[in-house]
């Protein structure tokens, strides 16, 4: 049974290279420097996160239902993996992401899913982000 290889070095955080790869099939065996892919050095937990995101076709309700998070925490766990990958978090998009928590707040409200007192909570909470 083959491990996962980690991506960082547990000693100083810096990323590993690939030192050698063999075919498990035919036994070729590839000596050289190679650097790991950036997914593969992500945390588990965000490598874990991005599959459920994939898995639901990037619909973060879907993924809010499927790990039981709120859009908030889906939203910053998206923002997070994108930092650590190497990209800035564009805050146009974090506007946006507020305005569609506004709406699905209000048409919580709205169908009495939630009482006044949550609604205004959320909204707090959304603009704290």
């Amino acid at each position: 049974m083959a491990h996962v290889a980690p991506g960082k070095c547990p000693i100083c955080g810096h990323e590993l290279r690939v030192n050698r790869l063999s075919c498990a099939f035919c036994s070729t065996k590839l000596d050289g420097e190679f650097t790991s892919c950036k997914f593969c050095r992500l945390p588990a937990e965000q490598r874990e996160f991005i599959e459920v995101f994939i898995k639901c076709r990037g619909s973060i309700k879907e993924v809010e239902k499927e790990l039981g998070i709120s859009y908030p925490t889906v939203r910053g766990r998206l923002d997070a993996v994108i930092r650590a990958l190497g990209y800035v978090v564009n805050n146009d998009a974090l506007a946006g992401d507020r305005q569609d928590v506004s709406a699905e707040v209000l048409d919580a409200l709205d169908k009495g899913e939630i009482s006044a007192a949550e609604a205004a909570r959320r909204l707090r909470k959304s603009l704290t982000k």
